[in-house]
């Protein structure tokens, strides 16, 4: 499988946003409604859409989520681990810190659904599906609560008001009670979502700033070592203990090294952090997947 074409589309995508912002007339004054656009309405629609579309088959895919959460667990612990380690961190600034910890553990959806159905067809997509939906809510409760905790606001109340989640929630109750979509609203529906993916990615490029990267290098290596190195270790060990077969291994293991979400700047941005840096790690962790995706498929499995 050729890794560096997949995930070239996002990339590009994120350098558009970045070399429109910064050399044409559309700066950040267009940019910043688009943000608003995105968070609180296109990708709440495609999680919902995503969702909804693949029936959960929780009895059958029972293993593959009890490792897909633990895997998540040890991510966001990992996560918040990091200015308690010895020496490193000494140089992380708690502030940023509370910003860019959710890049250590959440993950790009779109690739996931694009890997699944090349590693196992049908199959895959059902998996994959079975974990975006089990593990979105977690990885977004863990991506919001440090940044209401630091910022001294009320994490229920953030949770409540976060359009990620109420969008999640709605999905997994609205596939739990058997509803389905309409046939005449999915196309619609499903080109809200396709605009969320591009719209998604540039406004992650044009909010990149990447001196901001050279103040927090503790930080960024931390957070990226724990999303494109450990986690996918920690997969691999959770795959035999939960006694997997081929097929869920090799979805669990593609999920564990995806690149971090794009969605990650705009819940930084959102929420009032330091939406540059996150918008760097989150180009960063788009290139390491070329190297981590290879990695866990390859050498793990």
């Amino acid at each position: 499988m050729n890794f560096a074409q997949l995930l070239f589309p996002d990339f590009s995508l994120i350098l558009c946003g970045f070399l429109i912002c910064r050399f044409t007339p559309l700066g950040r004054g267009i940019w910043e409604p688009v943000e608003s656009l995105v968070y609180y309405f296109l990708f709440p629609v495609l999680l919902f859409t995503s969702i909804v579309r693949s029936p959960l088959d929780v009895r059958e895919a029972s293993s593959l989520i009890g490792a897909g959460l633990a895997m998540g667990l040890c991510g966001i612990a990992m996560a918040y681990a990091l200015p308690y380690v010895p020496v490193l961190g000494r140089h992380i600034d708690r502030r940023d810190h509370a910003g860019a910890a959710q890049v250590a553990f959440r993950f790009n959806s779109f690739i996931a659904l694009a890997l699944a159905e090349r590693l196992a067809d049908a199959r895959g997509l059902q998996l994959i599906a079975v974990l975006i939906g089990f593990c979105v809510p977690l990885f977004n409760v863990g991506a919001v609560w440090p940044m209401a905790r630091h910022g001294q606001s009320g994490f229920l109340r953030a949770l409540i008001r976060n359009p990620l989640i109420v969008a999640t929630a709605a999905g997994l109750a609205f596939n739990f009670a058997g509803l389905r979509i309409p046939a005449f609203a999915e196309p619609t529906l499903l080109r809200i979502g396709s605009a969320s993916i591009a719209l998604g990615l540039m406004t992650a490029g044009a909010g990149l700033h990447f001196a901001s990267m050279a103040t927090n290098k503790a930080l960024t290596v931390g957070v990226l070592s724990i999303r494109h190195f450990f986690t996918p270790l920690v997969g691999f060990l959770l795959s035999r203990a939960f006694g997997l077969d081929d097929v869920q291994t090799a979805i669990l293991l593609a999920f564990s090294a995806l690149p971090t979400a794009s969605s990650s700047y705009v819940l930084a941005a959102r929420m009032g952090y330091n939406a540059p840096y996150v918008a760097g790690l989150v180009t960063l962790s788009t290139l390491l997947g070329i190297v981590s995706l290879p990695f866990a498929l390859g050498l793990l499995r």
